[in-house]
């Protein structure tokens, strides 16, 4: 079993930076792979990055690809993801996730979810 809880969100004009940060419980957190979602009001939620369980592995969306980048310390058990250039779209509660096979963008293949952190981006 592994739990997560987000945090760090916030409110920040366009052209900021947040910092978001996934702690986690459980001995074999390290053997996960953790992915970050978003979702908007009145949206799916959409994959947003993933960090393999070693960290040598990272896969971005598109939309915040260059701008955001997913690091992890196994000894704190945390997962960040950290956020640059945001945009007004970037607005959205962020969720991160957890399974213990390979990474996949998949919102269906994640096991354990955080309870989200508002992000919100004014223009």
């Amino acid at each position: 079993q592994v739990q997560l809880v987000e945090s760090g969100g916030g409110l920040v004009q366009a052209g900021g930076s947040l910092r978001l940060s996934c702690a986690a419980s459980g001995r074999t957190f390290s053997l996960y792979t953790v992915a970050w979602f978003r979702q908007a009001p009145g949206k799916e939620r959409e994959f947003v990055g993933f960090i393999s369980w070693s960290g040598g592995g990272t896969n971005y969306a598109d939309s915040v690809k260059g701008r955001f980048t997913i690091s992890r310390d196994n000894a704190k058990n945390t997962v960040f993801l950290q956020m640059n250039s945001l945009k007004p779209e970037d607005t959205a509660v962020y969720y991160c996730a957890a399974r213990s096979r390979d990474t996949s963008r998949s919102r269906s293949k994640y096991d354990y979810w955080g309870q989200g952190t508002q992000v919100t981006v004014s223009s």
